[in-house]
């Protein structure tokens, strides 16, 4: 669905939170985050970084994402905000507590459909422009 160039960051994950781990906490990262366990906490790539974050479908992240690309095929509890790529895959959960929405993807389209205000399954049929 989207082009991919040789090298680019989307392909690069140096560090992982394994299954059966839990990160009480923020994460700040660079490069690319593999998650299969669960973060309590917010996961933020490193201030003028660009950040890869991969969350497995067994996965659980209990607070904001804000990374440059991100895949998503567990839970996350919080807002999002994505620079570049977003992309949600069948087994994505994301349930949002704000007012307004907050997922955000900029220059990208994003794959899925978050049900905002309460847990929803991901759509592969919608697209939406970022």
């Amino acid at each position: 669905m989207w082009e991919r160039k040789r090298g680019s960051s989307l392909k690069r994950i140096d560090s992982l939170i394994g299954a059966g781990t839990i990160i009480q906490g923020d994460v700040t990262f660079t490069g690319g985050l593999r998650i299969d366990g669960r973060v309590d906490g917010n996961v933020i790539a490193a201030e003028g970084e660009p950040g890869t974050l991969v969350i497995s479908a067994e996965a659980r992240v209990e607070g904001e994402i804000r990374v440059s690309h991100v895949v998503i095929n567990g839970t996350v509890n919080g807002p999002i905000a994505v620079g570049d790529h977003l992309e949600l895959q069948p087994r994505a959960r994301i349930v949002l507590h704000d007012a307004a929405p907050r997922v955000r993807a900029r220059g990208r389209r994003a794959a899925g459909y978050p049900r905002h205000g309460h847990a929803g399954r991901a759509d592969p049929r919608r697209l939406y422009e970022g």
